[in-house]
């Protein structure tokens, strides 16, 4: 019996070879890096208009064309100077460009009718970016409105006219133009 005893000491342990496990993490690192897609941040698509000449004045604009907005550093709203909750400027920005000259306190026509949107250095980005994506979608809904006075139906009658006329630029947003003017904030002195 001592015999046997001796016989399993002197016998190796059985191990799992680990060389390949390392090829293999590799491998499988490298593939999900290959087929793993990133999202980029493009950021806010906006169309800025020319740059104008050192010596060329702004054109003026009428204080009645103009739909003032500011959002302070705590994130308040002021509409035309008064205190406002967020969902609310969708409906003033139609009523101030489809005014056509009814309102005195709304822009004269719809070509002249401009929003002003003015933030401070310290306003949170995500109420910058609630105001501003209100503003847009009232112009939206005008649009839609537009297209479908003019036939087009569906859900989003505006998007139904562009994919059946296969256009960039249209008469929709020739007829009712998103004006809107992004204030920089004043320099902190």
């Amino acid at each position: 019996m001592a015999g046997l005893l001796k016989k399993k000491k002197n016998r190796e342990m059985g191990e799992i070879p680990t060389a390949s496990m390392a090829d293999i993490a590799f491998l499988l690192l490298i593939f999900f890096l290959v087929t793993t897609t990133i999202d980029v941040d493009t950021g806010i698509g906006m169309t800025l208009p020319p740059k104008l000449e050192e010596d060329q004045e702004p054109p003026p604009v009428r204080e009645r064309n103009m739909l003032k907005i500011l959002v302070n550093a705590q994130g308040q709203v002021l509409l035309e100077d008064q205190p406002s909750a967020i969902p609310r400027i969708r409906g003033e920005v139609k009523k101030h460009t489809l005014n056509e000259g009814r309102d005195p306190n709304y822009a004269e026509t719809m070509s002249r009718a401009i929003v002003s949107l003015k933030t401070d250095r310290q306003t949170p980005y995500n109420t910058y970016i609630e105001v501003l994506d209100e503003i847009w979608m009232a112009y939206f809904e005008m649009w839609d409105a537009e297209a479908r006075r003019m036939g087009y139906s569906g859900y989003d009658a505006y998007r139904t006219y562009i994919e059946e006329n296969n256009i960039e630029e249209n008469e929709i947003r020739e007829k009712i133009k998103a004006q809107i003017s992004i204030a920089e904030p004043e320099p902190e002195s």
